[in-house]
Parts: structure tokens; C-alpha cells; sequence
């Protein structure tokens, strides 16, 4: 994994090549928008979400793709159908082009209500 010095998300966004800068400042606005009472800190070298101190979201420019950090097994196992057709490991969706904007968002706006068990650490 790629992990990154920076000290906020807005010196991450910086630093990052123009052609994924655009991505991932769209996948930040969208947890934003979605994730209202989480705080965005920088954990492991990349954008996190967190609500209580405890991480549940994250994304980050890797070499080959975009990656989405879905932390919370059960949002995981109520998504399973779509995220079967998706390049996925344990807990992180890795788009190769273009993330799925609709899918994120509907996985945020998941997230979003109700307290989880994380499955792992970014």
C-alpha cells in the first residue's frame, strides 16, 4: 500500500497526479455530503472517516488503482450482490478507472446512520 506523508487531506489531494487528483477530491466531497458527525482525519496514510475515534472509511491513490476502504462487516454482507462483481479484497474496493461514483454513495449513505463492527484496519 502507498501510504502518505501528508498531515491533512488537503496537502494528500495535493500531491497526488492531476489525473487522480479529480477522483478522489469527487470520492472526498462525496463522504462529506454523506457521512454528517464523522470527523476526516489522515490515518495509515490516507483520508479517513471516523465516528467515535473509530475509523470506518478510507480511500487512496495506490499505484494501479483508486482505493475504497469499506471498514464495517455489515455493510460488507448487506451490499454483498453488488460488491460480488467488483475487484474487491477483505475490506477495500479497488477501482482501476473510474470508482464508482453510485455504488459509494449508496455504501456511505449505509454507513452513514448506524454504528459497526469494523472488520479491519485500513
Amino acid at each position: 500500500m502507498v501510504q502518505s506523508a501528508a498531515p491533512d487531506v488537503d496537502t494528500y489531494l495535493a500531491a497526488l497526479p492531476d489525473e487522480r487528483r479529480a477522483a478522489l477530491t469527487r470520492l472526498r466531497a462525496l463522504c462529506l455530503a454523506e457521512l454528517p458527525g464523522f470527523t476526516e482525519v489522515m490515518a495509515y496514510g490516507m483520508p479517513a472517516y471516523e465516528r467515535d475515534g473509530v475509523g470506518e472509511i478510507a480511500f487512496a491513490s495506490q499505484k494501479q488503482y483508486i482505493s475504497f476502504y469499506l471498514l464495517r462487516s455489515d455493510i460488507r454482507a448487506a451490499f454483498a450482490d453488488r460488491l460480488a462483481r467488483e475487484d474487491m479484497g477483505k475490506g477495500c474496493l479497488r477501482f482501476r478507472k473510474e470508482p464508482d461514483y453510485d455504488l459509494v454513495r449508496d455504501l456511505l449513505r449505509a454507513t452513514a446512520p448506524d454504528v459497526g463492527a469494523p472488520i479491519c484496519d485500513p
